[in-house]
């Protein structure tokens, strides 16, 4: 119960201050990381929380400010800012992932699974409309972009580069990875 009076505090306070409502849970969620790991029962109940009870709000109220008429008319933002954004992060991850990961299959695994920005681009976003700094099709068009690199990216890893490791031996049974010869998977 605690919890639940400690965030809604937090976003009256970034309510009232002019800023989003969800970016103290997430700054909270940032600091509090090492702890949440150790704690495990309190670390369930607020994924529950938030899962169940904040996420669906704020979600709901950054896709009502989406405009489809205003993606359909600009596909071509769309797919640069897009392209734009796995492209920087691919080639600001990828060289230092293969530090840490010697197998190419998971390099591209690792680099293409932090190659998401869903909240932060979110927060900003919504923060843009809210205060006159983008116009609701640059909204609709930097929110669409949030999703669909944190979804596609994250939807080809598991499919194409999904490290056997990862995998339960009754999974890996039924893992099975149809990746053209030469991809960079092969090593």
């Amino acid at each position: 119960m605690e919890s639940i009076a400690v965030l809604l505090g937090l976003g009256t306070l970034a309510y009232w201050s002019g800023s989003e409502a969800v970016l103290p849970a997430y700054v909270v969620g940032i600091v509090l990381a090492e702890f949440a790991s150790a704690e495990h029962m309190w670390l369930r109940r607020l994924r529950t929380l938030a899962t169940g009870f904040l996420t669906p709000f704020y979600f709901i109220r950054t896709g009502s400010f989406v405009s489809l008429p205003a993606l359909i008319a600009a596909p071509a933002v769309f797919v640069f800012l897009f392209l734009s954004k796995v492209a920087s992060k691919i080639f600001g991850l990828y060289p230092l992932i293969s530090h840490f990961r010697p197998q190419k299959q998971e390099r591209w695994y690792y680099t293409l699974m932090m190659s998401t920005g869903l909240t932060f681009g979110t927060i900003s976003a919504l923060y843009g409309l809210s205060h006159g700094i983008v116009t609701q099709a640059q909204y609709s068009a930097l929110v669409a972009t949030a999703i669909a690199s944190a979804v596609i990216p994250t939807f080809i890893a598991g499919r194409a580069f999904l490290p056997r490791h990862l995998l339960a031996p009754a999974d890996l049974k039924k893992h099975v990875l149809k990746i053209p010869e030469g991809s960079p998977a092969d090593e």
